[in-house]
């Protein structure tokens, strides 16, 4: 399996999962050509896309969708929840019915060889889902978007082999920033974004022997730097409970803009 994020970050977000055989997306919030870039990289054609899954309804994960399912006629796959808030919405245009795929949180699907596991997350949103995937020989899973964590997502997590994991803002730059007062508490809140910090003390929760690579994703423009984020959870897991350092595995952190490595292979 290989994954890599597209975009990453407040302003976008799309993730390229696969095997030999399937080519998905994990949302598509950023513009259709852009995709179609970053695709590039992978050396996969929006034609092999077999499927985009979506988290949630907000802009930053569903911008280019409305376009990448007309043009290559993509099976979308979402809550029913998010399907009504998407084309509430009026962002994505108008998408032929039966494009949409109803999944529900906590019941397995497959598409074609890939085996994904929608999970329930913590945000502000409909129904909101982060997902896992594998093809029998690795799993990886791309979990952004939290406002929390608790022991069931914990693990949900065991034994990945690749992990993207939000680590959106700096608590510091946060509360001493610019944002107004509602968007600091919504953010910092049971329902808005991962910390840094709590990225770190997640990953204390399901890092393990084999475990290849960690992305660190969904990174705030105004309240984190990928240094910053980097620096935290790596000492998050030096100083935790788990029995390693933040040394001993191979954590990036995913591009806003661009397209990051390809993980997994």
């Amino acid at each position: 399996m290989r994954l890599m994020s597209i975009a990453s970050g407040s302003s976008g977000n799309c993730i390229y999962a696969g095997s030999d055989r399937t080519h998905i997306l994990i949302d598509a919030g950023i513009s259709g050509k852009k995709i179609e870039e970053g695709l590039k990289k992978a050396e996969i054609s929006p034609r092999d896309i077999s499927a985009i899954c979506v988290t949630h309804e907000h802009i930053d994960h569903i911008q280019g969708l409305g376009v990448m399912a007309r043009r290559y006629e993509i099976p979308l796959y979402m809550t029913l929840g998010t399907r009504d808030a998407v084309m509430a919405s009026g962002k994505v245009g108008e998408i032929p019915e039966d494009l949409f795929v109803p999944v529900q949180a906590g019941k397995d699907f497959c598409i074609r060889d890939l085996a994904i596991s929608p999970i329930a997350i913590s945000h502000d949103a409909a129904d909101p889902v982060a997902y896992l995937m594998g093809d029998g020989k690795m799993r990886m899973g791309v979990v952004t978007d939290l406002g929390c964590y608790d022991e069931a997502i914990a693990q949900k997590l065991q034994g990945l082999d690749v992990l993207l994991l939000e680590a959106n803002h700096d608590i510091r730059m946060l509360e001493t920033g610019a944002y107004p007062y509602y968007l600091k508490e919504r953010i910092l809140g049971q329902k808005g974004h991962l910390s840094n910090e709590a990225a770190g003390q997640l990953l204390n929760r399901v890092l393990h022997d084999d475990i290849r690579q960690i992305l660190l994703g969904h990174l705030s423009h105004e309240n984190n730097l990928p240094e910053l984020a980097y620096e935290t959870v790596r000492m998050e897991i030096t100083m935790g409970d788990c029995p390693y350092g933040g040394d001993d595995f191979e954590i990036l952190v995913a591009p806003r803009h661009a397209a990051s490595p390809i993980l997994g292979e």
